[in-house]
């Protein structure tokens, strides 16, 4: 029969594996849409967007393959940050080969162009199957356990004052210039700030410049961050450097495609961030070329055909992150 003190360290052991586990991420290759994968310690899942629709259920299979990899049954929480092909457009698909338990979004679609409008009405048809459906707006927290996931933008609103970790004053913002206004669902893109422990990670979907600078000047409301998932794949409408330089990531990770994203102008901007230890892209960028692409290593897909492969993070509580390439077991330490 065991113990008191025999069952008290049996849990401190568990307990400790567990804090070992920490977060998961992992990067999924959509060729130039976004699927984000989050594990939680405590084994909850959140889903940051599902990639394209395709015939043959491209995306929906890799999200699936990487979720059962990971030992998932069931995707608790479904993130869209807004409603286009690349990002709404795997969902359907998703839900119809594996169980989604919540759907999050910012609220109605206000652009009304016939693609995204039948996207929009597919996903009303997951939500009709029996998923929940949560609507977001600045300043909420998502409801998972053990990490703390704020809404720092939704439908074009921005939160109302810093977060905790934000408000310093930016000397980037006296030389900020805007461009014209996006009217897109990109600019109305949820953005979240996810933090565990002292680990924080930074994604704004598609925001784009001129919303990007709304939270970056004259203040930055979100502060530094560890882990920043490159604005829009990487597009140079997106990736003002008065946002990226005052994030401070030291690793970034960028979901372009081949011929999506990575466009040369944002990736120096993201290359040249102040304290940043590396970048790892999803794919090699063909505009990129020489100048502009990461070491090999740290590419996911190097040729313009690939074959799905991701990036893998796993984070602590301490800040300490590792990430891995799917595809040459490439793995690599950040230690706060």
């Amino acid at each position: 029969m065991r113990t008191l003190a025999t069952m008290l360290i049996l849990v401190a052991v568990s307990l400790s594996g567990e804090e070992r586990k920490g977060l998961h991420f992992t990067f999924i290759d959509t060729e130039g849409g976004q699927a984000t994968l989050v594990v939680t310690p405590a084994g909850e899942s959140l889903l940051i967007d599902a990639g394209w629709p395709t015939r043959d259920g491209r995306d929906s299979s890799r999200i699936v393959a990487a979720a059962k990899k990971v030992g998932l049954t069931r995707i608790d929480y479904l993130l869209v940050t807004h409603y286009h092909l690349d990002h709404v457009g795997g969902v359907p698909e998703l839900a119809a080969k594996f169980p989604v338990g919540t759907l999050i979004d910012h609220g109605a679609n206000l652009e009304k162009t016939p693609p995204v409008t039948r996207l929009e009405e597919a996903y009303q048809k997951v939500v009709a199957a029996g998923a929940k459906r949560i609507s977001v707006k600045p300043g909420d927290v998502l409801p998972l356990k053990g990490i703390r996931v704020e809404v720092v933008t939704a439908s074009g609103e921005r939160v109302p004052k810093a977060l905790k970790g934000g408000g310093q004053k930016n000397p980037l913002c006296a030389s900020a210039q805007k461009k014209a206004d996006d009217p897109s669902e990109n600019a109305r893109s949820i953005g979240i700030l996810l933090t565990y422990g002292k680990f924080r990670f930074v994604d704004l979907g598609d925001l784009t410049w001129n919303k990007e600078l709304e939270i970056a000047c004259p203040e930055n409301l979100i502060g530094p961050v560890d882990l920043y998932l490159t604005t829009h794949h990487g597009l140079d409408q997106s990736n003002a450097p008065q946002i990226v330089h005052s994030l401070k990531p030291r690793v970034a990770v960028m979901n372009n495609g081949a011929k999506k994203g990575g466009s040369p102008a944002a990736w120096q901007v993201v290359s040249s961030s102040p304290g940043l230890e590396d970048l790892w892209q999803l794919h090699y960028s063909v505009a990129g070329g020489e100048k502009a692409n990461v070491a090999a290593e740290r590419i996911a897909n190097p040729e313009e055909k690939c074959q799905g492969f991701g990036l893998e993070v796993t984070a602590q509580k301490d800040r300490t992150i590792e990430v891995t390439n799917q595809r040459n077991g490439a793995r690599k330490s950040y230690k706060p």
